[in-house]
């Protein structure tokens, strides 16, 4: 078979593999992140079938997938949105990152990583994942629930503080002193606040040049303009998915709605083969040796998001049944935790992989599963027009 024929097989298995696992995952409530790290482990370094043609078209694919993932995430905050969370969830973002920060910056001291290392893993430790818990609240009945606007405006925060670790995180893994990877921090507060600003003055026009009527001009527009901020952002030594979520930051709501759907598709599908790329470059037999210590750090991370989730769920006035709901919907890490490790291992730190890959894959079942199980503590569903 020549080379083009077995590079559209192993893509096209690759493919129609990953439907499968999507629909196991619906019918079993979970999200699918787990499921499609578990067959890449499979098929990657160290596994049963290594797709050794179509990886270096994986892995530029999976570039592409960060970028689109952080795209839609702007696209779906508004600037409004953004400083009415901040106004009102500010100490729940401080207590979010107090909490849930230290335990990886600690675990990975104390595992030899080195303090970049370390500063990685505590944002795997940090950051929830949005898609799998905005997923559950939708599949348990939650959206109306009082507790909910606790929980979206924690994940919004950790949303919005990814654009300013992730300039921290790559200067720090480029080799820059803590003073470097400051001032790193420092522009990108300053090019959010930017963004923020051209949102709410600006944001109008720039959705007028790039809106068509026409889906593939719109699709077509939006890819390239990210793309080319992106690869900006990245040559001047940020990332390219902090350019990527400015970009949808900017955009206006009425634009955005739209370009959600025309996007979505696409979306998807490079993120699911960027958890590809990423579990091909993880050795399973590497996953044995760090069980414990992603098993304790799992058990403490759920204990200190279920704290959030009180916490916050707490400043809204919310019973002690809620505030459980809130906390266990916050438990699950996915894709974002994947993101910042993808980051560390490509900077030369491939030992984080296989703790990043065992601790996702924990809470991303154990999350789901266990706000689940808290279900019956708490009343049902009530629609916020008559609590």
């Amino acid at each position: 078979m020549d080379h083009v024929a077995q590079l559209l097989v192993e893509l096209g298995l690759l493919f129609t593999g990953l439907s499968l696992l999507g629909l196991l995952a619906r019918r079993l409530g979970l999200s699918s992140v787990p499921f499609v790290l578990v067959a890449a482990l499979a098929v990657g370094e160290g596994g049963v079938v290594p797709l050794a043609t179509s990886e270096p078209f994986i892995e530029a694919a999976a570039e592409l997938g960060v970028v689109l993932l952080l795209l839609a995430l702007g696209l779906e905050f508004s600037a409004d949105e953004l400083f009415a969370s901040l106004r009102h969830h500010g100490p729940s973002g401080v207590v979010d990152l107090l909490l849930n920060a230290p335990p990886g910056f600690v675990a990975g001291l104390l595992l030899g990583l080195p303090w970049q290392g370390a500063l990685a893993l505590a944002g795997v430790t940090w950051i929830s994942s949005s898609g799998i818990v905005a997923r559950l609240l939708g599949d348990l009945g939650r959206l109306a629930n009082r507790e909910t606007p606790a929980v979206l405006s924690v994940l919004v925060l950790e949303d919005l503080a990814m654009a300013l670790f992730l300039p921290l995180l790559v200067v720090s893994l480029a080799g820059g002193g803590p003073m470097t990877a400051v001032a790193g921090a420092g522009l990108a507060v300053a090019a959010v606040a930017l963004a923020l600003l051209a949102a709410q003055r600006q944001g109008h026009r720039l959705g007028r040049l790039l809106s068509s009527a026409d889906d593939e001009q719109l699709l077509l527009r939006v890819v390239g303009l990210t793309l080319l901020v992106a690869g900006l952002a990245q040559s001047l030594g940020a990332s390219a998915a902090v350019g990527a979520f400015l970009v949808g930051l900017a955009l206006p709501a009425s634009f955005a709605e739209r370009a959600r759907s025309v996007l979505g598709p696409l979306r998807d599908l490079f993120a699911a083969t960027f958890f590809v790329a990423f579990g091909l470059s993880t050795d399973p037999a590497a996953l044995v040796p760090v069980l414990p210590a992603v098993l304790l750090l799992a058990l403490v991370t759920t204990g200190t998001k279920v704290a959030t989730g009180w916490f916050a769920a707490r400043r809204d006035g919310i019973a002690v049944p809620g505030r459980w709901r809130a906390g266990t919907a916050l438990v699950a890490r996915g894709e974002f935790s994947i993101v910042v490790a993808g980051l560390a291992v490509a900077a030369g730190l491939p030992e984080l992989g296989p703790l990043a890959t065992g601790y996702v894959l924990v809470l991303a079942v154990a999350g789901p599963l266990l706000t689940r199980f808290v279900e019956p503590r708490g009343r049902p569903a009530v629609p916020r027009s008559l609590a």
